[in-house]
């Protein structure tokens, strides 16, 4: 595990714990063992909302955005290669002075990584364990140009995304055929579970019968986009796990593009657990369309949760349902 290789690197592998100063440690999840490093000197800076709550939880001073200097910067790699390099640049401008360690897996590119680092860096030999490597370097300006834009990226008429959110590139298709099947009526109050930089909440609030909508997103940089992409005063914007989340009304309607991974494989649970937080949040006739990439198993656990449940669109990637009466009778409490 990545934990293992930065515990080995501190120990007996060469990388150095300055003896003052703070620690940024970018990207850390859960599963991170940072226990080889002084937990009162730590900052870690994450942006997705169940991370932020684990690691907060372990104890550590967690923000969404670093400041000032450091002395020692710890990247754990992302899979998304344009904000990996973000990150990294990030790193070398906060901790100008140190040193700057990346770890990561295969599967997330860390081999590409440490390849182009050291045309660019005098980086360490590798320490390679657990599908992975760990390896450091002296802080250097060569990383500029992998910065993110100061400026968001325009990628339809009024949308803008940042690297690293889902579908940065474009509209998601998934989320285009279930606009494509929404009704005209939606109730008055719809809330958008994972609803990513907006563009399916834009679609519900061209109905003038919706009073409000609920975007409920656990990606901060995706929900700051969803915020400069809306303006409309009838948006509430919440950051936020929507598995766990407890403050949200009952809704009329909720519509959902809902993730299925949170690593290369595909994880149908994650899906499972929006369709689960969709029943208890919807009103007792309350509606759920629901967009799903076709081979997902969705179909049993939306029977579960749901007294009514049809396929009401779809195409060969996607299927659309429809879902009414939730079979839970009380919601999650405000």
């Amino acid at each position: 595990m990545q934990n293992s290789r930065l515990t080995l690197a501190l120990s007996s592998g060469g990388l150095g714990l300055p003896d003052a100063g703070r620690i940024l440690v970018l990207n850390a999840g859960p599963e991170s063992d940072l226990g080889s490093l002084p937990r009162e000197r730590v900052v870690a800076v994450q942006r997705f909302k169940p991370d932020y709550d684990a690691l907060e939880n372990a104890g550590y001073d967690v923000t969404t955005e670093a400041e000032g200097e450091f002395a020692l910067a710890v990247v754990f790699l992302p899979r998304a290669k344009a904000e990996a390099r973000a990150i990294i640049a990030a790193a070398n401008v906060h901790c100008p002075n140190g040193q700057i360690a990346i770890d990561g897996q295969k599967t997330d590119g860390i081999d590409g990584i440490y390849k182009t680092c050291r045309k660019n860096a005098d980086c360490s030999s590798a320490i390679s364990k657990s599908h992975g490597k760990i390896f450091w370097f002296p802080a250097t300006d060569a990383f500029e140009e992998w910065a993110a834009p100061k400026d968001a990226q325009e990628i339809a008429p009024g949308f803008v995304t940042r690297p690293g959110v889902f579908s940065a590139d474009g509209i998601d298709p998934g989320s285009a055929v279930l606009a494509a099947a929404l009704p005209p009526k939606l109730g008055e109050v719809v809330g958008d579970f994972g609803a990513g930089w907006g563009w399916l909440s834009s679609e519900v609030l061209k109905r003038d019968t919706v009073k409000s909508v609920h975007l409920v997103e656990a990606d901060f940089t995706a929900l700051a986009c969803a915020r400069e992409n809306i303006t409309d005063p009838r948006a509430e914007f919440h950051w936020a796990d929507v598995t766990r989340f407890k403050s949200l009304p009952a809704f009329d309607a909720i519509v959902m593009n809902p993730p299925f991974h949170t690593s290369r494989a595909a994880d149908p649970n994650i899906g499972k657990a929006f369709l689960s937080a969709a029943g208890r949040f919807l009103k007792p006739r309350g509606d759920l369309w629901v967009v799903a990439n076709r081979h997902l198993p969705y179909e049993a656990h939306l029977q579960e949760v749901f007294r009514t449940v049809n396929e009401v669109a779809g195409d060969s990637e996607f299927k659309v349902f429809h879902a009414t009466q939730p079979v839970q009778k009380t919601r999650a409490p405000s």
